[in-house]
């Protein structure tokens, strides 16, 4: 018996809003953009993205981070880890990541999205200049060394299946807008490279 609700049914209609997002972005002071930060587990995307978004908010810009383990809270609270599972989890978040964009926000994601389909599959959803890829370069032996978690010693024991960088493959962005080296550089010169990037794309002013 086929779905009774179809995202191809004909009785969803796209409901256009007065306020726009360029009236949005007017009265927010910026452009609304998502900044996808990816890499490897331990490569400090949470910790970059964290940081850059305090910087935006001390200079009054509104922003949100969206972080792998908190979506997994709840938005996908269903989702396990098999590759299938990552790629509804990352089109999850490009729907919501797109939304804050429409509302003017500054939306950062911290996710190891490590499919460039999948990463390329968001880039897709909006319009040229609004997706912003920063590649958090780290090599696996760093990431491992920070292994707060434990992960990376569960995976290689095998009590942790298809394990990115482990078991599973992470196919690292080809031509990123940024590459940021979170292994050798210290965090601030990490986010004034942020911050000198979301300049030069003119969604902020410094």
């Amino acid at each position: 018996m086929k779905d009774e609700i179809s995202p191809t049914t004909h009785n969803v209609v796209w409901h256009h809003a007065t306020v726009t997002r360029a009236r949005r972005e007017q009265i927010n002071g910026h452009r609304g953009a998502i900044l996808w930060f990816t890499g490897l587990s331990g490569a400090g995307k949470s910790t970059l993205a964290h940081a850059v978004e305090e910087a935006l908010h001390q200079r009054g810009c509104r922003t949100f981070v969206l972080d792998g383990d908190n979506v997994r809270h709840g938005l996908c609270g269903d989702l396990g880890f098999s590759k299938e599972a990552r790629v509804e989890n990352i089109r999850r978040v490009g729907e919501v990541a797109k939304l804050f964009m429409e509302a003017g926000v500054i939306v950062l994601t911290a996710f190891i999205s490590p499919f460039r389909a999948e990463r390329q599959r968001v880039r897709g959803m909006v319009e040229h200049g609004d997706f912003i890829e920063i590649y958090c370069d780290s090599s696996i032996e760093v990431c491992e060394s920070r292994d707060v978690k434990g992960l990376y010693k569960k995976a290689r024991a095998g009590q942790i299946a298809e394990f990115t960088g482990i078991s599973s493959p992470y196919e690292a962005p080809e031509n990123p807008e940024l590459k940021v080296m979170t292994s050798d550089d210290e965090l601030d010169v990490c986010v004034k490279q942020t911050l000198e990037l979301l300049q030069n794309h003119r969604v902020i002013k410094l």
